[in-house]
């Protein structure tokens, strides 16, 4: 299996209408200065969730995490599937026993803070219950083993018992506008359907805030830890990889979607394979974009002047490759530009085959 240094980085310009998609705690569209401006701002958090329900929506893999503080419940129900005669209070109890012993702290049968679990992982750890195991030892390795693919790309975190970590293999940025921005507000009045016909007042209001945006999306997978993590088998991760690019390119944050409906998709897609180290192109947008007849076209122009500027400094990337949305990257000999996303998976499968291949001589 190899441990040569292999990344794939994936960057998206995006542009969403007025919307709120991920908002603060006031329930102001999220923001962040960076170039001396305010900038739209959509968390890796709120990104990465959009993405892990794309995978269990879409996926057509079956591994697949979920994070709970109901996790004792969550395999209780696998243990009522093998043992249909159990009570629920039984299934409780022994779900509850298991996953303490193996080192899951709950309280009052709910975990003390959220934990992820693969489904293979649940239903081994279902089985070795049914079967009497009890050693500490043993549970942990089931919990170790067979990490679903998300938690596999995006990491698992146990405080009460760190050698059930698992680092991540994929970064999600924060996704910044590529310009400067204010909020706004709209100010909305419903009116009561049943109301007096000479009442001429609202029967509520209130305000939104939201604010317009192209946005710089970026997101890095280490692809040499990846495939450890899914014990060196090559076709789930290939599998896995064409199935995180989907994710992150067509899921959407949902806040407020009903109230604004921005269901858009990127303008532009960037993808390099990289054998140095991963690259964020977020410094073309350092100095931010001002143009009068929109933001997406100067943009995805900065993004690509960007990929010279970064070769002048790092060992070129074994291949890049440009989806051919918007803009033209026909300027760039080291980029080939593809037309659909089809295409660009159809590209990047065998030069990524080819790398692990000879990684792996």
């Amino acid at each position: 299996m190899t441990k040569s240094p292999l990344f794939l980085d994936i960057h998206a310009i995006q542009t969403l209408p007025p919307s709120n998609i991920n908002r603060d705690d006031t329930g102001s569209p999220k923001t962040a200065r960076y170039g001396g401006v305010q900038r739209a701002r959509v968390s890796s958090q709120a990104w990465k969730r959009a993405m892990r329900d794309y995978f269990k929506e879409f996926g057509a893999l079956d591994n697949v995490g979920v994070r709970s503080l109901e996790i004792v419940r969550y395999l209780a129900h696998k243990i009522q599937k093998l043992s249909a005669d159990m009570s629920d209070e039984e299934a409780m109890a022994l779900a509850d026993k298991t996953i303490n012993a193996a080192g899951v702290k709950t309280k009052d049968q709910r975990a003390k803070a959220l934990f992820f679990l693969g489904d293979i992982q649940a239903e081994k750890l279902v089985q070795a219950a049914l079967d009497g195991v009890t050693d500490k030892k043993e549970l942990k390795a089931l919990l170790k083993e067979n990490p679903a693919i998300d938690i596999a790309l995006f990491g698992r975190m146990v405080a009460d018992d760190p050698s059930l970590n698992e680092d991540a293999s994929a970064q999600v940025a924060h996704a910044i506008s590529t310009h400067a921005v204010q909020t706004e507000f709209d100010f909305y009045t419903a009116v009561d359907d049943y109301g007096k016909e000479d009442n001429a007042g609202a029967g509520m209001l209130g305000t939104i805030e939201f604010n317009s945006s192209t946005l710089y999306r970026y997101a890095d997978v280490a692809v040499h830890e990846f495939l450890q993590q899914l014990g060196g088998d090559l076709e789930t991760l290939q599998r896995s990889l064409n199935l995180f690019l989907k994710a992150f390119l067509n899921s959407l944050p949902t806040g407020k979607v009903n109230t604004f409906a921005n269901q858009t998709i990127p303008q532009a897609v960037l993808l390099s394979l990289r054998s140095d180290r991963p690259l964020s192109l977020v410094t073309a947008f350092e100095s931010p974009v001002r143009a009068e007849d929109g933001f997406v076209n100067p943009s995805v122009d900065r993004l690509l002047a960007e990929v010279n500027k970064a070769e002048k400094l790092l060992d070129p990337a074994i291949a890049t490759f440009y989806l051919n949305l918007d803009g033209d990257a026909s300027d760039l000999a080291s980029v080939e530009t593809v037309n659909s996303l089809s295409q660009l998976q159809e590209a990047m499968d065998p030069v990524l085959a080819e790398q692990l291949d000879q990684a792996g001589e």
